[in-house]
């Protein structure tokens, strides 16, 4: 029941643009969200049926709601963006701010200095990242400093200072790393000039300094000053070397930011992609706990603004894989086809490989959670009404209708438990029946659970089609499990997913964890039953033959085979090893038996 204080600011809300944000009784902040309409948004909160647990809990708290209004949606995104940050919300995605990340800061100074920080200093200096790798930082200043001669010091070089004679070139200019600006020896509009280059094959345009040093060499070449020639060459490779590297795309694709978003049950990966001529300059993916099953379209765009600002990106343009509403100031563009189509993709694929990287980690780490998440997308996957915790599969196994038998194996938490497994001879059912032998197995699998007040599984599994699934069916009824235990039929061909009453098999996508864990349950089936029906059937062999033998009985056979270990070494046995076992009348027809057939 709504309490008086909130109906009131329900009914009172304005059909605005605006944030929205919801307390409880201790006027604690329990998630903040944006609307295009404030009354709409917010009441849907309160006359819908929540299928998500925790969205019903949310609203339980809730004691009362304040807005703000504002102009646009994409105000209201902007806002809610850092309203998030400032409160941190329980229920609300927390993007946190990444502190600790590399830049490249370009030196507000006389004679600026470039060098990899990992703090900010608002004083005018130019910063350049976030970078989510030091290495790539370090490759990149690297090539910096092999074309062009900078300083490293932290001298003050301002005109007074180095008029005075204030500084004497150090080891750097010696081995030919600094031109010595300290001694007058290099002017600032040259150092200058270096720093522009600089700046440009940063932000990823190359252009200007493969010109500028194919110009050198070759007034070098004409003065024959091959030497030099050959050291400009040096670094004019070394940079179309790292363009090379960095080109994926058209060249002409400059200044866009591209997005993409891959989710599950519990979390969304978001990637980024800065592109400058051609060059991804820049690349982040960020994992996102999901709170109120948030959909991939509102927790895209929050992505978006948090990014562009951690990232200061100043593109107007950005490529998405699908439309997302981030302000009238930004171009979205949802590439169909071509290379902006394919950089899109990319992105796409390294959020996929940055989301199994994940799961491999937290497979080691927390498998708490990697089973969690696996039960959680098999329950959507397979449209299931619990997550399937104890899954359990049944397999036939005969040839031409010999020594029918039955396997079921059983997974728990989405992995064999081989101590359930269970093996069934077929007793009621004569010749090769797989629908009979189904219907068989599967009652009396049931029915002893039931006797002994057993945990029954969410889900049944039956290697077989429509046929096979039918029969099993039948039995569940017929024990009135019909409605208590999900059942699917999976076929061998095409890898169809199979339910009761629905004549439209369902096809997993090939690379789904669900498939595989289904695929991975049948072929244990499989193998299971497979291995108990040989063994029957060669068990069976062996003691038909010992059995043939005249005057020789069922004790007698098991006599031999508990002491000579296999039919093959009663055969082999002399008549005096046989006489030690069963005596001399038994020994002698055995070793007739054998020894009279050769």
């Amino acid at each position: 029941m709504l309490n008086t204080t909130l109906k009131i600011q329900l009914k009172t809300l304005p059909t605005q643009p605006g944030v929205y944000q919801y307390f409880d009784k201790n006027d604690v902040i329990l998630y903040i969200g944006k609307a295009k309409n404030l009354k709409k948004r917010v009441s849907s909160y309160f006359t819908k049926t929540h299928e998500i647990g925790k969205t019903s809990v949310l609203v339980k708290k809730i004691a009362s709601v304040k807005h703000i209004v504002v102009e646009t949606e994409t105000d209201a995104l902007l806002l809610e963006n850092n309203l998030i940050k400032k409160y941190q919300p329980r229920y609300n995605i927390l993007l946190k701010d990444d502190k600790t990340y590399p830049w490249i800061c370009i030196k507000k100074e006389s004679f600026p200095r470039v060098f990899l920080t990992r703090k900010v200093i608002k004083d005018g200096s130019e910063y350049f990242g976030p970078y989510t790798s030091v290495r790539t930082v370090r490759a990149l200043l690297s090539l910096i400093k092999e074309l062009y001669p900078l300083r490293t010091c932290a001298y003050d070089l301002s005109k007074k200072n180095i008029l005075n004679k204030k500084y004497k070139v150090c080891l750097e200019y010696h081995i030919k790393n600094c031109k010595g600006a300290c001694e007058s020896l290099q002017i600032e509009t040259d150092y200058l000039e270096d720093v522009k280059e600089i700046r440009n094959i940063i932000k990823g345009n190359f252009k200007n300094s493969l010109q500028k040093f194919n110009d050198l060499m070759l007034k070098f070449a004409e003065n024959t000053e091959f030497e030099e020639a050959q050291k400009i060459k040096e670094k004019i490779d070394l940079l179309a070397n790292y363009q090379v590297k960095s080109t994926v795309v058209n060249p002409l694709i400059t200044n866009v930011d591209v997005f993409s978003i891959i989710s599950d049950e519990s979390f969304a990966y978001v990637n980024f992609f800065k592109i400058n001529n051609g060059a991804i300059i820049q690349s982040h993916t960020i994992e996102i706990k999901k709170k109120l099953d948030e959909g991939d379209k509102h927790l895209l765009e929050l992505t978006i603004v948090e990014i562009r600002q951690r990232f200061n990106s100043q593109s107007k343009e950005i490529y998405v894989p699908f439309n997302v509403n981030v302000g009238d100031d930004i171009k979205v563009t949802v590439p169909k086809l071509g290379d902006k189509k394919r950089i899109v993709e990319l992105s796409l694929r390294n959020a996929k490989y940055f989301r199994q990287e994940r799961f491999k980690q937290i497979k080691i780490v927390d498998p708490d959670r990697h089973t969690n998440r696996i039960m959680a997308q098999m329950q959507k996957d397979l449209r299931l009404p619990n997550e399937p915790r104890q899954i359990e599969c049944f397999d036939n196994s005969n040839i031409q209708g010999t020594h029918p038998v039955a396997a079921c194996v059983v997974f728990k938490n989405g992995k064999p438990s081989k101590k359930d497994y269970r093996k069934f001879n077929i007793k009621t059912v004569e010749g090769a029946d797989d629908f009979g032998s189904m219907e068989e197995v599967v009652h009396r699998r049931y029915k002893r659970l039931l006797e002994e007040g057993q945990e029954l599984p969410q889900l049944i599994v039956i290697d077989g089609g429509k046929g096979q699934l039918s029969s099993a069916l039948k039995s569940l009824e017929v024990l009135g499990l019909r409605k208590k235990i999900a059942i699917i039929g999976i076929a061998k061909r095409l890898e169809e997913i199979f339910y009761p009453d629905d004549p439209i098999p369902l096809y997993l996508d090939k690379k789904s964890e669900t498939l595989k864990i289904i695929q991975q349950l049948r072929n244990e089936a499989h193998r299971f039953a497979i291995t108990f029906h040989r063994n029957k059937r060669s068990k069976s062999a062996i003691q038909t033959e010992l059995e043939q033998i005249s005057g020789v009985g069922k004790q007698t056979v098991v006599t031999l085979l508990k002491h000579f270990k296999s039919a093959k070494r009663v055969a082999e046995a002399s008549n005096t090893a046989l006489e030690k076992i069963v005596g001399a009348s038994r020994a002698t027809k055995v070793y007739n038996h054998y020894h009279n057939k050769e």
